[in-house]
């Protein structure tokens, strides 16, 4: 999906290097919850957290809260790790670093025996918490029944601005003329969202828990220069709102130079972030024992293949994007029937992703037979394989088609023979990420439909069965 207008305004005000002057850096967590030392590097103002129940995503919100001093509202360790009749936490460890403008510090928070050390040595910053709280309706909240049942009136509201009513109204795809928290008559604490349209006003009594989840979200406001930490962020709302949401964080995060911190189980959150804004906890096995995993850069669709217990094919075969993925499945098509069935190819997005992912099948850390390809423009590190022709999947395609004159590929697109080679031709004036595009636009064809008739007379035409066996050979060694 094309990024949107205000990632990339974020994007470009983060690569200046202009601004944050407060960041957190890295957290490392040893001793708890299944954490070994593995380092958590926050390499953008919002950083996506994704990765099965049980896998430490809210535990690095935690550690994250606990890493600062609040100027309103201080975190301690003991609210989120406390010694407890079945838990009792010695010899822990959260190591944090972190910036103040121009200059690096590192910190850290040790529980050696009883007591949590290091308190009181922690920076000053303005850290905001919101965890699954929130998601629960409003009438089955602590005191709030008590409310709905007693005589009462509103005794007073902080009403959103006419931006905020804009941005509510955007997140959900509704118009709002109206929005604000209100406080009752008998409770001067327990705060109901209230909203208006088209005359009609509704409480969070009524309303819907995405609803009551974005007012609520919203109705805080994200502090300059803060840490802004989201605990599953999409809980309760559809797939275009998660979107709109992540859109609206990211405009707010730019304005206030603000970090935000966001957990997830959402595909759709992922691709609206850059590929720096992705992490994954994997959990893989290291002999008898479970081990965490941090990755970064990965796609949304690498991401549920490791959180769907949906059956899937015996083995998994990775591949860089879309493009390979295309190029991969038409070579297996023609020239590895046997195995195509038994695979799913899963674009893993970034190179560097794919190194981690071949160092973690050199380990024998995947529960399931697990394979890693490389574009041929990548030196393959342990455990991963070259896709074939030693370049990008384009480069090797449309450089191997034209020496063949483009072969049959005017039939397989149903075109002439001469705007097929015309726009495919043009289109290696470009550069190569824009081939495919440049040609299906002129061809009036569509983009990936073109690609794959690409693919497949590339292999018809200028691969052998022989050579194929570099592609199919790992597979199968893999396959039980």
């Amino acid at each position: 999906m094309a990024v949107h207008d205000e990632i990339r305004r974020l994007q470009k005000k983060w690569s200046s290097k202009q601004g944050w002057p407060k960041r957190l850096n890295w957290l490392e967590i040893d001793n708890m919850r299944g954490w070994e030392k593995q380092r958590i590097s926050f390499d953008f103002p919002i950083v996506a957290v994704i990765g099965e129940n049980g896998s430490g995503k809210s535990t690095v919100l935690q550690a994250a809260a606990c890493a600062y001093v609040g100027e309103a509202r201080t975190f301690y360790p003991t609210e989120f790790f406390p010694d407890t009749a079945w838990d009792e936490l010695r010899g822990v460890t959260i190591k944090y670093g972190y910036s103040q403008g121009n200059d690096n510090f590192d910190g850290s928070l040790r529980k050696p025996s009883t007591r949590w050390l290091g308190q009181t040595e922690r920076p000053k910053r303005v850290v905001k918490y919101e965890d699954l709280n929130r998601i629960q309706p409003v009438g089955a909240r602590v005191g709030y029944a008590r409310i709905a049942k007693s005589m009462h009136h509103e005794q007073s509201a902080k009403p959103f601005d006419a931006d905020k009513v804009k941005r509510l109204s955007f997140v959900m795809g509704q118009e709002y003329e109206s929005a604000r928290m209100a406080l009752s008559s008998i409770d001067d604490v327990r705060e109901v969202p209230v909203v208006s349209e088209k005359q009609f006003q509704y409480s969070g009594y009524h309303q819907g828990s995405g609803l009551i989840t974005v007012s609520e979200l919203l109705s805080i406001e994200l502090p300059k220069y803060g840490l802004v930490l989201i605990d599953e962020i999409e809980s309760s709302l559809h797939p275009r709102a998660q979107r709109r949401l992540i859109r609206d964080l990211a405009e707010q995060c730019r304005l206030q130079e603000c970090q935000i911190i966001l957990t997830t189980h959402s595909p759709y959150v992922l691709d609206e972030l850059p590929l720096e804004a992705r992490l994954c906890i994997l959990r893989t096995s290291n002999g008898s024992k479970t081990v965490k995993q941090i990755v970064g850069g990965i796609s949304p669709e690498f991401a549920m293949t490791k959180m769907d217990d949906d059956a899937y094919p015996e083995c998994d075969v990775y591949v860089e994007d879309d493009a390979a993925r295309i190029f991969a499945e038409e070579i297996l098509s023609r020239y590895g029937e046997h195995v195509m069935p038994r695979c799913a190819v899963v674009p893993y997005g970034a190179s560097n992703v794919g190194l981690a992912l071949g160092t973690m099948v050199a380990s024998k850390r995947f529960t399931r037979p697990t394979c890693v390809f490389v574009d041929g423009d990548t030196d393959p590190g342990p455990g991963c394989y070259p896709l074939p022709g030693g370049d990008a999947p384009e480069q090797v395609v449309f450089k191997g088609l034209r020496a063949k004159n483009w072969a049959n590929l005017w039939a397989l697109v149903n075109r002439d023979t001469s705007l097929v080679h015309d726009a495919c031709t043009n289109a290696m004036t470009l550069d190569h990420h824009e081939w495919v595009k440049f040609a299906a636009n002129n061809m009036r064809y569509g983009a990936e439909s073109l690609w794959r008739a690409m693919c497949a007379e590339w292999a018809r035409e200028c691969y052998s069965s022989t050579e194929a066996q570099a592609v199919i050979r790992p597979i199968i060694d893999v396959l039980p």
